[in-house]
């Protein structure tokens, strides 16, 4: 895959540049519930792994940068699925199959990661073991997993 330059310009409206993963297992999804930091985007709601790109970094780097640190894994085949921008920032989403089971990742930021059937993920919210509530998935988040869906019903 051709590496996709980081686009952020300085000036933009576009804050940050982030890259996410859609990770899939049997036709579930990974996602992580955010830790409950106030100082964080999107504190306590579930959502794709994944973070900021740093200075000079290309979204694919990042992608596999922020997994590692994350999760302790990062999937060979990574796919770009698409770019989704808004005020605070520019995501760049990646897709691939989660090949290892739960039990082999290592969760390192984040309070909480559960795989989501389709049905969980089209009512926006999920009880957490961790925190033993219902908590809702991100909306930029939710978006983009909708959008995925549409596109492949069917994946890993």
């Amino acid at each position: 895959m051709k590496p996709i330059a980081n686009i952020f310009t300085k000036g933009s409206t576009t804050q940050i540049s982030v890259a996410v993963a859609i990770l899939v297992q049997k036709g579930q999804y990974l996602l992580q519930l955010r830790d409950e930091i106030p100082t964080i985007v999107y504190p306590g709601v579930w959502g794709l792994f994944g973070g900021h790109l740093e200075n000079g970094e290309t979204p694919e780097a990042g992608i596999e940068r922020e997994l590692w640190e994350e999760i302790g894994y990062c999937p060979s085949d990574l796919t770009l699925f698409g770019c989704y921008g808004d005020i605070r920032a520019l995501r760049y989403v990646f897709h691939g199959c989660l090949d290892v089971p739960l039990t082999a990742l290592s969760l390192q930021e984040g309070w909480d990661m559960q795989l989501w059937d389709v049905d969980e993920i089209c009512k926006g919210e999920r009880l957490s073991d961790c925190s033993g509530d219902c908590r809702p998935i991100a909306q930029p988040h939710r978006t983009i997993l909708n959008d995925f869906l549409r596109i492949y019903p069917q994946n890993c």
